[in-house]
């Protein structure tokens, strides 16, 4: 019975039923064959691409560089002809020479105010002494009129010499009032110049920075994109120029949510590149994202409608290069890359690549 039972058919299909199901736990990665270690294709190097635009409108007069070159930080891309700024910096200039003067002119009127109030203040107190003396005079005529030895025209002078004084006070009081008045108006006026002399100043350094944004330099070092002007070309602010392409590049691999358990930073990384014949590279887990993908795109699926399927989310993690490894020296932001994360290792700390 057992003979016709297990006919070499049957032990065939047994054997072929038992490997199905080995395959599919493998699949699934159920026991007994549980993985620690977790796979993505999604993911890709990355790297801050810089694109670089003008500040100032203008007609280009040169550019230098070439498409793809190596560049260093402060190397001259693409310069704007600057004769325009250079005379608006040299009208800037003047304008402030004028407020300058404008100025220091107060400065000397100030000067001339206190002279003046000094020569009133003086002018005053001659004033008052020669009123003194009037009064002196037109007092001892008026007792000499009283003791009959007076004469009436010597005591008309008197109070006539008297009157003059008192006017000539009043005259010499008033004049001293204008002094200051004319020295408090130059003050006043003082805070306005001061106020244009800033302002030009400011104009001044506007016009010195218009004038060196006319070149546009290198921000860091790096590799240049395709070139986006040419010469002769008119550009506006904001132009697009080119893109400088920095040395730092890392990794963004987009895990499913069912893949995280256990994952933390400091884990090893294994980085295979496709661009580089899946070529191998080490890192470790740097950071997570706050979010999933879903929720920083622009249309958020709806997910309160009557055919709902869940379906895995992807949340993105940042994996650091591991430096002294020459083979990211031929990474580009963009390449497509497969991500090994071995979730039973031990988070480590080690050095970032830098290019």
């Amino acid at each position: 019975m057992l003979k016709k039972f297990f006919t070499p058919v049957s032990i065939l299909v047994l054997l072929g039923g038992i490997a199905g199901v080995a395959l599919v736990l493998y699949a699934w990665r159920l026991p007994p064959f549980l993985s620690t270690v977790e796979m993505t294709d999604n993911a890709f190097v990355r790297g801050y691409v810089t694109t670089m635009s003008p500040q100032v409108s203008g007609y280009v007069v040169n550019v230098p560089v070439k498409d793809y070159q190596e560049v260093k930080q402060g190397t001259l891309l693409a310069k704007i002809d600057d004769r325009i700024y250079r005379q608006k910096q040299a009208q800037a200039e003047a304008t402030l020479d004028t407020h300058k003067a404008a100025l220091d002119n107060s400065r000397q009127q100030e000067n001339a105010a206190n002279a003046n109030i000094r020569s009133s203040e003086a002018a005053v107190d001659s004033a008052q002494a020669s009123l003194k003396q009037a009064q002196l005079a037109s007092d001892r005529q008026d007792n000499l009129i009283k003791s009959g030895v007076g004469t009436s025209s010597l005591q008309e002078e008197a109070h006539a010499a008297l009157e003059k004084a008192r006017a000539s006070l009043s005259q010499a009081k008033a004049a001293l009032e204008v002094s200051r008045q004319d020295l408090q108006t130059i003050i006043v006026n003082r805070s306005s110049l001061q106020a244009a002399v800033a302002n030009a100043e400011a104009a001044v350094e506007l016009a010195r920075i218009d004038l060196a944004n006319t070149e546009i330099h290198a921000p860091v070092d790096g590799r240049l994109g395709e070139i986006g002007v040419r010469t002769g070309q008119y550009v506006t602010a904001g132009t697009q120029l080119m893109a400088v392409v920095p040395h730092d590049v890392w990794v963004i691999a987009n895990f499913k949510e069912t893949q995280l358990a256990g994952m933390q930073v400091g884990q090893p990384v294994t980085i295979s590149v496709d661009a580089l014949h899946r070529r191998k590279l080490t890192g470790h887990v740097e950071r997570f994202s706050p979010a999933t993908g879903s929720e920083f795109a622009v249309i958020k699926p709806d997910n309160a409608t009557g055919n709902f399927v869940k379906i895995a989310q992807r949340l993105g993690v940042r994996i650091a290069i591991d430096a002294d490894q020459p083979l990211t020296a031929e990474l580009s932001p963009g390449m497509s890359v497969v991500v090994h994360v071995d979730k039973s290792k031990a988070p480590e700390r080690t050095e970032t690549a830098a290019r």
